[in-house]
């Protein structure tokens, strides 16, 4: 299914797109979001376009995130969220220089799930501490053997504790992450 958007962008810039989504398709329907789906080769060429047509507008980058799927073989999937004021549309790609606050995202993207964006010019966490290993959102992430630096007031002092991240009923396996046991 398609929304008007979405059918303006395939008769405009056919090559670019590889499919889009609209509506009940759709797993989350809150704000009416098309979903457009291309290449890394054609993002930013699609990405400047909507943002400089005058028919699109897309001039507010909301936000750029990562989904984790273990069991795919490209097993994340980047997602950038874009907001048009000017025609009061919202809009998702899935695979920057175009929009200054990208950085920050993919930086936070990175920290959270591991995803490297190439060409980025200050890859480096911005969530978690330096020296913390491993990035907490992805599904394999160990939920204990870290530890937690803070300061306690009590003693005075910086103090370093095991710290476990507790979740009921959680047991994941590759062969099927999705099947919890109690």
């Amino acid at each position: 299914m398609h929304g008007a958007l979405s059918d303006y962008l395939i008769k405009v810039v056919p090559s670019w797109i590889k499919f889009a989504v609209a509506g009940p398709g759709q797993s989350t329907n809150v704000y009416n979001e098309q979903t457009i789906y291309t290449t890394p080769e054609h993002l930013m060429p699609l990405i400047r376009f909507l943002r400089d047509h005058i028919n699109t507008q897309f001039k507010c980058l909301i936000d750029v995130t990562a989904v984790d799927f273990p069991e795919r073989a490209a097993r994340f999937e980047v997602v950038y969220h874009l907001l048009s004021p000017r025609w009061n549309n919202r809009i998702r790609i899935k695979p920057d220089e175009l929009y200054p606050a990208a950085d920050w995202f993919e930086r936070e993207t990175w920290d959270m799930y591991g995803v490297f964006f190439s060409g980025h010019p200050d890859l480096r966490r911005i969530l978690t501490d330096y020296g913390f290993q491993g990035h907490p959102l992805r599904k394999d992430f160990p939920l204990t053997g870290y530890t937690e630096v803070r300061y306690d007031y009590g003693k005075k002092r910086v103090v370093s504790e095991p710290l476990e991240l507790s979740q009921e009923f959680r047991l994941f396996s590759l062969e099927s992450p999705w099947e919890m046991q109690r």
